[in-house]
């Protein structure tokens, strides 16, 4: 079955940056939208940044526009997110998501999810 894959989490000193990658298993998200959510324990899943089929229209939450730059490379089935300036409230387990909605921020018909990869950054 379809499954996503995180990778390039870890620790980062606060202004210092990550570069997130999500490998899709098949070549069937090459149509869906893409995104990065964050979560960090007891509060909801949040959205950070999605990027349209084509790679042509982005959408970012505001407390990353400027910092965060989300990607795709469909000959490689996977997604980027650089972090740049990580600030310690930026500390959360990024997950990748893939859907076939309409919304570039809210996830809609066919959807998945990665398991997530952990970002720490250290005052």
């Amino acid at each position: 079955q379809a499954q996503l894959v995180e990778s390039g989490g870890g620790l980062v000193q606060a202004g210092g940056s990550l570069r997130l990658s999500c490998a899709a298993s098949e070549s069937t998200f090459s149509t869906y939208v893409m995104g990065w959510f964050r979560q960090v324990p007891g509060k909801e899943r949040e959205f950070v940044a999605a990027i349209n089929w084509s790679g042509t229209i982005t959408r970012y939450a505001d407390s990353v526009k400027g910092r965060f730059t989300i990607s795709r490379d469909s000959a490689k089935n996977t997604v980027y997110l650089e972090m740049n300036s990580l600030k310690p409230e930026d500390t959360a387990v990024y997950l990748c998501n893939a859907n076939s909605g309409t919304s570039l921020t809210l996830p809609g018909g066919r959807a998945y999810w990665g398991k997530g990869t952990m970002v720490t950054v250290s005052s």
